[in-house]
């Protein structure tokens, strides 16, 4: 991600925090920038290395909650089959979003509208979806 789209993301999530009433503490904003900074997902332990230069030693469930906190408004989404964050700068709430996953390069692409409701069980209310798709990107596969 360039500099000036970082910034506008760093700006986005700032004006989605005031919105609802939130607080982009410094470690959120901190772990949001590594995330937008990564070419690829980031385990939550190579966040909590890279915060260690910065001000105060940061702790594993400080990086968790920082997580924890973006993936709630949208901002962040786990990978879970690598155990590994991506940012999202399309701030919208949760779930509903396909990941492809190149098993060469580790590139992610986010991709929304997702539906599942049509195959949900009848009174199944979902909070969260995950779809994982690996294979290789079109760069990889060239």
């Amino acid at each position: 991600m360039t500099d000036d789209s970082q910034i506008r993301a760093l700006q986005a999530a700032e004006s989605l925090c005031a919105e609802r009433g939130e607080r982009l503490t410094p470690v959120r904003h901190r772990v949001l920038e590594l995330l937008l900074q990564a070419d690829t997902p980031v385990k939550a332990y190579d966040l909590l290395e890279l915060l260690k230069p910065g001000p105060g030693a940061a702790k594993p469930p400080t990086v968790y909650r920082a997580l924890d906190f973006l993936m709630g408004l949208g901002l962040a989404h786990k990978i879970e089959a690598l155990n590994a964050f991506v940012s999202c700068g399309h701030c919208h709430d949760g779930g509903g979003a396909e990941f492809f996953i190149c098993t060469n390069c580790d590139a992610v692409e986010e991709r929304h509208g997702v539906s599942s409701s049509q195959h949900t069980p009848d009174g199944f209310a979902i909070h969260r979806s995950v779809v994982e798709h690996f294979g290789l990107c079109s760069q990889c596969a060239a």
